[in-house]
Protein backbone atom coordinates (compact mmCIF):
# COMPACT_ATOMS: atom_id res chain seq x y z
CA UNK A 1 0.00 0.00 0.00
CA UNK A 2 1.42 3.35 -1.06
CA UNK A 3 0.52 6.87 -0.02
CA UNK A 4 1.28 10.47 -0.94
CA UNK A 5 2.87 13.03 1.38
CA UNK A 6 1.29 16.35 0.46
CA UNK A 7 3.30 19.54 -0.05
CA UNK A 8 2.40 22.71 1.86
CA UNK A 9 0.83 24.13 -1.30
CA UNK A 10 -1.28 21.01 -1.79
CA UNK A 11 -2.31 21.01 1.87
CA UNK A 12 -3.61 24.57 1.61
CA UNK A 13 -5.62 23.77 -1.54
CA UNK A 14 -7.15 20.68 0.08
CA UNK A 15 -7.84 22.64 3.28
CA UNK A 16 -9.87 25.17 1.28
CA UNK A 17 -11.80 22.44 -0.59
CA UNK A 18 -12.56 20.68 2.69
CA UNK A 19 -13.80 23.89 4.30
CA UNK A 20 -16.16 24.41 1.37
CA UNK A 21 -17.48 20.83 1.63
CA UNK A 22 -18.17 21.31 5.35
CA UNK A 23 -19.92 24.59 4.57
CA UNK A 24 -22.42 22.73 2.35
CA UNK A 25 -23.41 20.48 5.27
CA UNK A 26 -23.85 23.52 7.52
CA UNK A 27 -25.99 25.22 4.87
CA UNK A 28 -28.32 22.27 4.18
CA UNK A 29 -29.24 21.56 7.81
CA UNK A 30 -32.15 24.01 7.96
CA UNK A 31 -33.77 22.34 4.96
CA UNK A 32 -33.78 18.83 6.44
CA UNK A 33 -37.31 18.46 7.79
CA UNK A 34 -40.39 16.25 7.38
CA UNK A 35 -42.02 16.50 3.95
CA UNK A 36 -38.94 17.45 1.94
CA UNK A 37 -37.66 15.02 -0.69
CA UNK A 38 -34.08 13.86 -1.01
CA UNK A 39 -34.20 15.19 -4.57
CA UNK A 40 -35.01 18.67 -3.28
CA UNK A 41 -32.08 18.53 -0.85
CA UNK A 42 -29.77 17.51 -3.69
CA UNK A 43 -30.94 20.42 -5.84
CA UNK A 44 -30.34 22.89 -2.99
CA UNK A 45 -26.82 21.53 -2.46
CA UNK A 46 -26.11 21.60 -6.20
CA UNK A 47 -27.20 25.20 -6.62
CA UNK A 48 -25.23 26.29 -3.56
CA UNK A 49 -22.04 24.61 -4.78
CA UNK A 50 -22.35 25.93 -8.33
CA UNK A 51 -23.78 29.41 -7.77
CA UNK A 52 -22.58 30.42 -4.29
CA UNK A 53 -19.27 28.60 -3.89
CA UNK A 54 -18.19 28.30 -7.51
CA UNK A 55 -17.06 24.69 -7.01
CA UNK A 56 -17.69 21.46 -8.91
CA UNK A 57 -19.85 18.82 -7.19
CA UNK A 58 -17.41 15.92 -6.92
CA UNK A 59 -20.08 13.19 -6.92
CA UNK A 60 -21.92 14.36 -10.03
CA UNK A 61 -20.91 12.09 -12.90
CA UNK A 62 -18.29 10.25 -10.84
CA UNK A 63 -18.26 6.76 -12.39
CA UNK A 64 -21.76 7.56 -13.60
CA UNK A 65 -23.30 8.74 -10.30
CA UNK A 66 -26.30 10.87 -11.36
CA UNK A 67 -26.60 13.41 -8.52
CA UNK A 68 -24.48 16.07 -6.79
CA UNK A 69 -24.54 14.55 -3.29
CA UNK A 70 -25.22 11.12 -1.81
CA UNK A 71 -28.21 10.97 0.55
CA UNK A 72 -28.67 7.73 2.48
CA UNK A 73 -31.86 7.25 4.51
CA UNK A 74 -32.39 4.82 7.43
CA UNK A 75 -31.26 1.34 6.28
CA UNK A 76 -29.25 2.77 3.36
CA UNK A 77 -25.59 2.48 4.37
CA UNK A 78 -24.05 4.70 1.68
CA UNK A 79 -24.28 5.99 -1.90
CA UNK A 80 -28.02 6.67 -1.76
CA UNK A 81 -29.26 8.39 -4.92
CA UNK A 82 -31.48 11.43 -4.19
CA UNK A 83 -34.88 11.36 -5.89
CA UNK A 84 -38.12 13.35 -6.04
CA UNK A 85 -40.31 10.55 -4.68
CA UNK A 86 -38.74 9.89 -1.28
CA UNK A 87 -40.38 12.16 1.30
CA UNK A 88 -38.56 12.45 4.62
CA UNK A 89 -40.64 11.77 7.73
CA UNK A 90 -40.33 12.23 11.48
CA UNK A 91 -37.65 10.02 12.99
CA UNK A 92 -35.76 9.29 9.76
CA UNK A 93 -31.98 9.40 10.00
CA UNK A 94 -30.15 10.51 6.88
CA UNK A 95 -26.55 10.83 5.85
CA UNK A 96 -25.60 13.57 3.38
CA UNK A 97 -22.19 12.98 1.80
CA UNK A 98 -20.64 16.02 0.11
CA UNK A 99 -17.58 16.16 -2.10
CA UNK A 100 -16.44 19.35 -3.82
CA UNK A 101 -13.69 20.05 -6.32
CA UNK A 102 -12.05 23.44 -5.94
CA UNK A 103 -8.97 24.48 -7.90
CA UNK A 104 -8.56 20.81 -8.98
CA UNK A 105 -8.46 19.52 -5.36
CA UNK A 106 -11.08 17.52 -3.49
CA UNK A 107 -12.78 17.98 -0.13
CA UNK A 108 -14.94 15.14 1.23
CA UNK A 109 -17.17 14.92 4.32
CA UNK A 110 -20.50 13.60 5.57
CA UNK A 111 -22.75 13.74 8.63
CA UNK A 112 -26.02 12.42 9.95
CA UNK A 113 -29.21 14.46 10.24
CA UNK A 114 -32.24 13.42 12.28
CA UNK A 115 -35.52 14.45 10.68
CA UNK A 116 -38.06 16.08 12.98
CA UNK A 117 -38.67 14.25 16.25
CA UNK A 118 -35.92 11.65 16.80
CA UNK A 119 -36.37 8.04 17.83
CA UNK A 120 -34.29 6.82 20.77
CA UNK A 121 -32.78 4.08 18.58
CA UNK A 122 -31.82 6.40 15.74
CA UNK A 123 -30.46 9.09 18.02
CA UNK A 124 -28.30 6.60 19.92
CA UNK A 125 -26.92 5.07 16.72
CA UNK A 126 -25.91 8.49 15.39
CA UNK A 127 -24.31 9.40 18.72
CA UNK A 128 -22.22 6.22 18.93
CA UNK A 129 -21.15 6.51 15.29
CA UNK A 130 -19.93 10.08 15.71
CA UNK A 131 -18.18 9.22 18.97
CA UNK A 132 -16.37 6.32 17.28
CA UNK A 133 -15.06 8.74 14.65
CA UNK A 134 -13.94 11.24 17.30
CA UNK A 135 -12.14 8.53 19.30
CA UNK A 136 -10.25 7.40 16.20
CA UNK A 137 -9.14 10.96 15.39
CA UNK A 138 -7.69 11.25 18.89
CA UNK A 139 -5.10 8.52 18.17
CA UNK A 140 -3.90 9.79 14.78
CA UNK A 141 -0.30 11.00 14.78
CA UNK A 142 2.99 10.22 13.04
CA UNK A 143 4.48 6.87 13.98
CA UNK A 144 1.33 4.90 14.71
CA UNK A 145 0.13 1.95 12.65
CA UNK A 146 -2.77 2.76 10.35
CA UNK A 147 -4.45 -0.31 11.84
CA UNK A 148 -4.93 1.49 15.16
CA UNK A 149 -7.65 3.70 13.62
CA UNK A 150 -9.85 0.71 12.84
CA UNK A 151 -9.09 -0.99 16.16
CA UNK A 152 -10.35 2.01 18.12
CA UNK A 153 -13.53 2.31 16.03
CA UNK A 154 -14.40 -1.38 16.12
CA UNK A 155 -13.82 -1.73 19.86
CA UNK A 156 -16.06 1.22 20.71
CA UNK A 157 -18.83 0.34 18.25
CA UNK A 158 -19.02 -3.31 19.26
CA UNK A 159 -18.88 -2.46 22.97
CA UNK A 160 -22.14 -0.59 22.38
CA UNK A 161 -23.77 -3.55 20.65
CA UNK A 162 -23.51 -2.29 17.07
CA UNK A 163 -21.49 -3.51 14.06
CA UNK A 164 -18.99 -2.02 11.59
CA UNK A 165 -19.49 -2.34 7.82
CA UNK A 166 -16.47 -4.07 6.23
CA UNK A 167 -17.03 -3.43 2.54
CA UNK A 168 -16.25 0.31 2.50
CA UNK A 169 -13.38 2.33 3.91
CA UNK A 170 -11.77 5.72 4.22
CA UNK A 171 -9.23 6.82 1.63
CA UNK A 172 -6.47 9.19 0.75
CA UNK A 173 -7.58 12.32 -1.08
CA UNK A 174 -5.96 15.20 -2.95
CA UNK A 175 -6.16 16.03 -6.63
CA UNK A 176 -7.81 12.63 -6.97
CA UNK A 177 -11.08 11.68 -5.28
CA UNK A 178 -9.72 8.36 -4.02
CA UNK A 179 -6.04 7.74 -3.32
CA UNK A 180 -4.04 5.41 -1.11
CA UNK A 181 -4.02 4.57 1.70
CA UNK A 182 -7.25 2.76 2.45
CA UNK A 183 -8.46 3.42 5.98
CA UNK A 184 -10.24 0.34 7.33
CA UNK A 185 -12.66 0.85 10.21
CA UNK A 186 -12.06 -2.51 11.84
CA UNK A 187 -9.09 -4.44 13.18
CA UNK A 188 -6.80 -6.23 10.72
CA UNK A 189 -3.43 -7.94 10.97
CA UNK A 190 -1.76 -5.32 8.75
CA UNK A 191 0.48 -3.24 11.01
CA UNK A 192 3.06 -2.35 8.34
CA UNK A 193 1.82 1.05 7.18
CA UNK A 194 2.89 3.79 9.59
CA UNK A 195 1.33 7.25 9.53
CA UNK A 196 3.56 10.16 8.54
CA UNK A 197 3.21 13.92 8.73
CA UNK A 198 1.65 15.33 5.56
CA UNK A 199 -0.70 12.44 4.84
CA UNK A 200 -4.32 13.42 4.15
CA UNK A 201 -7.16 10.90 4.24
CA UNK A 202 -10.78 10.40 5.24
CA UNK A 203 -12.07 8.43 8.21
CA UNK A 204 -15.73 7.50 7.68
CA UNK A 205 -17.09 4.62 9.80
CA UNK A 206 -20.41 3.09 8.76
CA UNK A 207 -22.22 1.58 11.75
CA UNK A 208 -25.25 -0.72 11.72
CA UNK A 209 -27.68 -1.45 14.53
CA UNK A 210 -27.92 -5.05 13.32
CA UNK A 211 -25.17 -7.15 11.76
CA UNK A 212 -22.57 -5.77 9.37
CA UNK A 213 -23.79 -7.50 6.19
CA UNK A 214 -24.81 -5.23 3.31
CA UNK A 215 -25.93 -5.53 -0.31
CA UNK A 216 -26.03 -3.25 -3.36
CA UNK A 217 -29.34 -2.57 -5.09
CA UNK A 218 -29.94 -2.98 -8.82
CA UNK A 219 -29.18 0.69 -9.47
CA UNK A 220 -25.52 -0.22 -8.87
CA UNK A 221 -25.05 2.41 -6.18
CA UNK A 222 -27.45 2.22 -3.23
CA UNK A 223 -26.02 0.04 -0.45
CA UNK A 224 -28.42 -1.27 2.22
CA UNK A 225 -28.17 -3.37 5.37
CA UNK A 226 -29.13 -6.98 4.65
CA UNK A 227 -31.26 -7.21 7.79
CA UNK A 228 -32.93 -3.83 7.07
CA UNK A 229 -31.58 -2.35 10.31
CA UNK A 230 -30.65 1.32 10.62
CA UNK A 231 -27.19 2.48 9.54
CA UNK A 232 -25.24 5.69 10.26
CA UNK A 233 -22.01 7.28 9.02
CA UNK A 234 -19.88 10.31 9.84
CA UNK A 235 -16.86 11.35 7.77
CA UNK A 236 -14.02 13.80 8.24
CA UNK A 237 -10.96 14.49 6.11
CA UNK A 238 -7.84 14.83 8.26
CA UNK A 239 -4.23 15.95 7.88
CA UNK A 240 -1.54 14.18 9.88
CA UNK A 241 0.48 16.91 11.64
CA UNK A 242 3.75 16.66 13.53
CA UNK A 243 1.97 16.02 16.84
CA UNK A 244 -1.46 14.73 15.90
CA UNK A 245 -3.95 15.73 13.24
CA UNK A 246 -5.94 18.65 11.85
CA UNK A 247 -9.61 18.08 11.03
CA UNK A 248 -9.92 19.78 7.65
CA UNK A 249 -13.70 19.37 7.38
CA UNK A 250 -14.62 20.58 10.88
CA UNK A 251 -18.11 22.08 11.18
CA UNK A 252 -19.60 24.51 13.69
CA UNK A 253 -21.68 21.71 15.23
CA UNK A 254 -18.63 19.51 15.87
CA UNK A 255 -17.62 19.11 19.51
CA UNK A 256 -13.96 18.36 18.91
CA UNK A 257 -11.05 20.79 18.35
CA UNK A 258 -9.80 21.45 14.83
CA UNK A 259 -6.25 20.63 15.96
CA UNK A 260 -5.65 17.51 18.02
CA UNK A 261 -2.40 16.99 19.93
CA UNK A 262 -2.28 13.24 20.41
CA UNK A 263 0.22 11.90 22.93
Amino acid sequence: MSFIIKTNEEIEKIRIACHLAAEVLEMIERYVKPGVTTGELDKICHEYMINKQGVIPGCLGYQGFPKSVCISVNEVVCHGIPNDNQLLKNGDIINIDVTVINNSYYGDTSKMFIVGKPTIQGQNLCKITQESLYLSLKVIKPGISINKIGCVIQKYVESNGFSIVREYCGHGIGNNFHEEPQILHYKTKNNKLILQEGMIFTVEPMVNIGNHDVYTMKDGWTVKTKDHSLSAQYEHTVLVTNKGCEILTLREDDTIPVLLINT
